[in-house]
């Protein structure tokens, strides 16, 4: 059997380390596209959020829509994954 034994936390990884960037995070229900402006262990904070209802094979957006808020707000615990945008 193998076993982790230390455990390090790193500061700033995971989706602080992407703060002011424009993200996509694919969620159980939608995909969301916008600038990381927080992060905290409920929610994220997009600015000038998107939905995303389709790509193409080569992951390019092909059909969006703008939220209706300049700050939107995601629950962290349905994001799924997340990547720089």
């Amino acid at each position: 059997m193998k076993r982790v034994v230390n455990v390090v936390e790193i500061e700033g990884a995971g989706l602080e380390s992407l703060l002011g960037e424009t993200v996509m995070l694919m969620c159980a229900n939608y995909f969301y596209r916008g600038k990381l402006t927080g992060v905290n262990s409920a929610f994220v904070q997009l600015e000038d959020a998107e939905i995303i209802y389709d790509t193409d094979k080569e992951g390019k957006i092909t059909v969006r829509g703008k939220l209706p808020s300049k700050i939107w707000y995601v629950e962290t615990h349905m994001i799924e994954s997340y990547g720089q945008a």
